[in-house]
């Protein structure tokens, strides 16, 4: 294994998203996953049915640990649940004595399938506290419109909020296109150097339950690993692309992914053996 990650968040309890989404997806990278789960969840495809929040004293207590041991190259957050737990995390962080390298931020607001995830208050502290801690934020559109406070109905729209989350002090924002119509799928990262575009052929499959969660845990893995952000984005939506593509038909509403389809032993740009083949 190279590099550690710690993710921060909730527990989706069918396996497609949140703790258990960036866990499947840091193993298949190779990268040893430690946790620290900040709600309970009862989901799945179809929605969010009910949430236990874990107290914000032991969330602050998983991270203080996780850090002493095995250590983080990387923090990834995921769902936060509300302002006490977005602070208990911030604090943690601030006191850890092995900080990590970098913090990559998932802003979770709501479910894809539906459920409010971080309340009113949560996201104002979200916003105070652990954007300026963050190196990387990875809002999808309607992420990015309550983060800027502006319209995102447009590509050019999109870099326009890339630009206005960076002004906050942020390093890099990849702001993700997914949720706008058309047969193209683009992203957009910012960063003070200027912005890069990566695009594909949007899937006909509609296997995209954790699509966010896996994104920004492979973007993680890559910086664990030593690649510069450009490149471990690069991967990563490789990753989920292919994560898509071959995701078993389970799930009703939005699916499941399928996070075997990158084994760590095989060479880091790009997917297994077996993929290669059923491609040609």
């Amino acid at each position: 294994m190279r590099g550690r990650v710690l993710v921060i968040g909730g527990s989706d309890s069918s396996g497609g998203a949140g703790i258990q989404a960036d866990v499947k997806t840091l193993t298949a990278f190779g990268v040893y996953a430690a946790t620290a789960i900040t709600s309970l969840t009862a989901q799945n495809s179809q929605g969010v049915q009910a949430t236990i929040p874990v107290p914000p004293s032991f969330v602050r207590l998983e991270i203080a640990l996780a850090l002493a041991e095995p250590g983080a190259d990387v923090v990834k957050t995921g769902m936060l649940v509300n302002a006490a737990t977005v602070a208990a995390v911030c604090d943690a962080l601030q006191a850890g004595a092995n900080p990590p390298r970098y913090v990559v931020v998932d802003p979770v607001l709501r479910a894809s399938a539906g459920g409010v995830l971080l309340d009113a208050e949560g996201l104002e502290a979200l916003k105070q506290r652990l954007l300026p801690m963050a190196y990387l934020i990875t809002p999808n559109v309607p992420e990015a419109e309550e983060l800027s406070g502006m319209r995102v109905d447009s590509l050019a729209a999109m870099h326009r909020a890339a630009e206005a989350l960076l002004s906050l002090g942020i390093p890099a924002v990849l702001v993700k296109g997914g949720h706008l119509p058309g047969p193209t799928v683009v992203d957009v990262l910012a960063t003070a150097e200027g912005t890069e575009r990566f695009q594909e052929p949007r899937l006909i499959k509609q296997r995209t339950h954790g699509t966010g969660c896996t994104l920004a845990s492979a973007v993680a893995a890559g910086l664990a690993q030593g690649l510069d952000l450009f490149a471990a984005v690069a991967r990563a939506r490789r990753y989920v692309r292919d994560a898509i593509a071959y995701a078993p038909d389970f799930g009703v509403e939005a699916g499941l992914l399928n996070h075997a389809v990158w084994r760590s032993d095989n060479d880091e740009a790009g997917p297994p053996s077996l993929l290669k083949a059923a491609r040609e």
